[in-house]
């Protein structure tokens, strides 16, 4: 994307995606398993979601250093699809849900 620079991701934290990348590797290295979501990031940088805006990008780090970790560990295919595909889910869901909270606050009464 920009070379070698560190992306912002959240501006309300100043939190760059190469520290929310290290701590995923780090969490993944604990249990290669877990399911990681933006909150557990942030908690274990010390940091807290404020507007929440960079929560779906946080997602998609997720997403993508979870397989990329899985690829450099040779996990078996049947085991990163299951896991990524509940993942997905999880993502999927939580989006839908954000999106429905988003339109219920805007209608006109």
């Amino acid at each position: 994307m920009f070379g070698n620079e560190d992306v912002l991701v959240c501006s309300c934290n100043y939190i760059t995606d190469k520290e929310i990348r290290d701590v995923i590797n780090n969490l993944l290295d604990e249990d290669c398993w877990q399911l990681i979501v933006p909150a557990k990031v942030y908690h274990a940088m010390a940091k807290r979601g404020r507007c929440c805006g960079c929560f779906p990008n946080v997602v998609d780090i997720i997403i993508q250093t979870t397989e990329d970790y899985h690829a450099r560990r040779h996990s078996t295919e049947s085991e990163i699809f299951d896991f990524m595909s509940r993942l997905r889910k999880f993502h999927e869901e939580n989006r839908r849900a954000d999106i429905e909270r988003r339109q219920k606050g805007h209608r006109a009464a």
